[in-house]
């Protein structure tokens, strides 16, 4: 590895010191461990074949591409040996049973982003854990215990939080392992970078396109000052950016057939996020209320997301409400 004039040993401690014990704990744990396979096989590219081919369509006709499908059965595998009782994947249309007497169930995207598979943008998955329960995975976000990301750059980061903050852990190729590098991660309340879609907005409602008028006349308009825009398309790039440097992100629902409910998943991306985001002192939306509150009705259910800095998220969901708020 090349060193910089100011390197010097890692630091930092490593995540089987941090994440000790049973349980939520446990399950982190196992996940974490997890991830250096699939950082290996991204990293390795077109070389052994092709991540990026289609080998089947998910629930809701998206494509499935070989690494999506391959993330699945290995994440699966690593639940199995944790003990998980049962899991809920974007890669499988039913729940999958692991073990019987397991007491937690875990929620995930195995890989988030996927549409970039190949191209060298950022990647990641996301997963929370509930106390297992006979209705499984459709109650609200409150009964979320744990939750994490990996995100899959220059550098493989993992993110987590057992409801005591948000923590992110950096992996140390030469200890084989995730060091601890930022503990009680924060949010700053105001936001300077903006994430979203700007080819949509034109489907947007009018209150949502007020707010992004506004946005873009920066010192010249109301909002008094200017922003930086960001779109990575993967909302654990998203996530991993806001929860390091701050910002807000937003994928809203819109008019087209198909995008009313918003895009993204409830059970396994938004809930994921909300948790961490809250946990450092930012705020998740659907628009209309808390994302924890949300019930899903059926087990893929999407829904509009916005999280990130609390007084921004504040500002939007006050445009969303109408003019006299906005």
């Amino acid at each position: 590895m090349l060193k910089l004039p100011n390197d010097g040993p890692a630091t930092g401690r490593l995540l089987s010191q941090v994440l000790t014990g049973d349980g939520p704990a446990a399950i982190v744990h196992a996940i974490a461990r997890a991830q250096a396979p699939l950082m290996q096989r991204l990293a390795a590219g077109r070389l052994h074949g092709d991540p990026t081919e289609i080998v089947g369509l998910n629930d809701t006709g998206d494509k499935q591409k070989a690494l999506d499908v391959g993330a699945h059965h290995h994440m699966i595998a690593a639940l199995r040996d944790a003990g998980v009782r049962q899991v809920l994947s974007e890669e499988a249309e039913a729940v999958i049973e692991l073990n019987p007497d397991g007491a937690w169930d875990v929620a995930m995207d195995p890989i988030d982003g996927s549409g970039s598979i190949g191209i060298g943008a950022p990647l990641g998955m996301l997963f929370s854990v509930l106390p297992a329960a006979p209705e499984g995975f459709l109650r609200t976000g409150e009964s979320v215990v744990a939750a994490g990301y990996t995100s899959f750059g220059h550098s493989m980061d993992f993110g987590w939080s057992l409801g005591d903050g948000t923590h992110i852990a950096g992996w140390d190729a030469e200890a084989g392992e995730f060091r601890l590098v930022r503990e009680n991660v924060t949010l700053k309340p105001t936001a300077s970078t903006i994430a979203y879609n700007a080819s949509n907005e034109r489907h947007w409602e009018p209150g949502l396109q007020r707010w992004v008028a506004d946005l873009r006349a920066g010192r010249d308009g109301p909002r008094g000052r200017d922003f930086n825009m960001r779109w990575l398309a993967a909302a654990v790039g998203e996530l991993h950016r806001i929860l390091l440097n701050g910002g807000a992100f937003l994928y809203p629902a819109d008019r087209r057939k198909g995008y009313e409910n918003g895009r993204l998943r409830l059970v396994y991306e938004c809930m994921p996020i909300a948790f961490l985001v809250e946990q450092a002192g930012g705020l998740a939306s659907d628009g209309t209320q808390p994302i924890r509150y949300r019930k899903p009705f059926a087990l893929h259910d999407m829904t509009p997301l916005i999280f990130g800095a609390k007084d921004e998220v504040e500002t939007i969901l006050g445009y969303l409400a109408g003019p006299s708020k906005g």
